[in-house]
């Protein structure tokens, strides 16, 4: 098994530059990710496999909060409240 060691500061420099590039260009088209494929493999080159899913994952979730932010939190009405 090939151990993975943990990368330099150099490599974790152009691994978040690679996704800042990448999430600049998801924001100017609306998620379009076809649009920002190439930017997408650069991503993915430069970054170790669990980094690129947990920005994945930190980018929907940031997403999502910002559409809270935006439209507000719609709470279940409460059942059964006089």
């Amino acid at each position: 098994a090939v151990k993975m060691s943990a990368p330099t500061m150099e490599e974790r420099k152009a691994c978040w530059g690679a996704r800042d590039e990448l999430w600049q260009c998801l924001d100017r088209h609306a998620e379009d990710g076809t649009k920002c494929e190439e930017l997408r493999l650069a991503f993915e080159a430069r970054c170790p496999q669990q980094w690129v899913k947990y920005f994945d994952r930190r980018r929907d979730f940031l997403k999502y909060k910002k559409k809270l932010e935006t439209e507000g939190y719609q709470p279940p009405e409460a059942a059964g409240k006089s």
